[in-house]
This record gives structure tokens, C-alpha cells and sequence, in this order.
């Protein structure tokens, strides 16, 4: 009964440790943006704080790092990843993610909003609004970071 019970903490232990090993592995890619981004927002922009970043997938890669200047005011960094051209502004130059939702809602009618997020197309800064309409596909509507205009619609996938 011994052999059975520490066979098994064995197993669970050993079982945990290659769940973090994979868990690590997975996000080291994405650390590595992360501080390759950063790095390069505190060479253009001054950022002392990072309180958010996350990775766009659209017509190209862009890193986008939300967090505070030197002088303690919210800012947005959008870097694609081709151009390295730094794009800054602050959160109350464009519309709320809240807005963002609200221009979608007065649209559409989604069954589940998934996630809003910033992204970047054609140097164009943007919500993306990830949803799933009434008859469970997949949705995204893109708007205007600073107009709160609709830019493009992606339906039904």
C-alpha cells in the first residue's frame, strides 16, 4: 500500500513539474516581445510604468503596452513590428473600451462579447470587438481609436 501511494505522489509530482515546464516554455516567446517592446518604448517614449501588453494579429504585428509616464499620465504605445515606428497617445485622446462596446451594441445585438482590445491597422489606432452573435459565430468589429467610427466588420466565421 506504501509503494502504491508514494507511486502515486510521484507521479503527481512529477506530472505538476512538466505542466510548469510546458507553462514556461509557452510563454517565453511572449516575454521576449514584451521586453523587446518595452525596451523600445523607453528608448522613444518616456514610460516608467507598464501596466498592460499584449500582442495585435491583424494586417501585421503590433505590440501595444498600456502604462504611465514619467509625469504619472495614463499612455498608450502602439510598435508594429515591421516599421518599429512608435505610435504613443493617452487613453483620453480617443474613446473608452466601454464606448468601444457601446458603438457595437447600438449595431448589433451579440449573444457574448469576448474581449475588446487595441490593435493597429494601416498605422489606423483601433478597439477590436471580439463577439458571438445569437447564432454562435464568431464576430469582430473594428473601431476608430479616436473617432469612435466604424472601420470593418469581420462576420459569421
Amino acid at each position: 500500500m506504501k509503494k502504491i501511494i508514494l507511486f502515486l505522489v510521484l507521479f503527481f509530482v512529477i506530472g505538476v513539474g512538466v505542466f510548469i515546464k510546458v507553462y514556461v516554455s509557452a510563454q517565453e516567446p511572449l516575454n521576449a516581445a514584451e521586453e523587446k517592446a518595452v525596451s523600445l518604448a523607453k528608448d522613444k517614449v518616456e514610460l516608467s510604468e507598464v501596466e498592460d501588453f499584449h500582442i495585435y494579429h491583424g494586417a501585421e504585428t503590433v505590440s501595444i503596452i498600456e502604462g504611465e509616464n514619467k509625469k504619472g499620465e495614463n499612455i498608450i504605445v502602439w510598435i508594429p513590428e515591421k516599421s518599429k515606428k512608435v505610435m504613443v497617445d493617452k487613453p483620453k485622446n480617443g474613446i473608452s473600451k466601454e464606448d468601444a462596446v457601446q458603438r457595437l451594441l447600438a449595431e448589433k445585438s451579440p449573444k457574448e462579447i469576448i474581449s475588446v482590445r487595441l490593435g493597429m491597422e494601416n498605422n489606423i489606432p483601433l478597439w477590436e470587438i471580439h463577439y458571438r452573435s445569437e447564432n454562435n459565430l464568431i464576430n469582430y468589429y473594428y473601431v476608430h481609436f479616436k473617432t469612435g467610427e466604424w472601420l470593418k466588420k469581420i462576420e459569421n466565421l
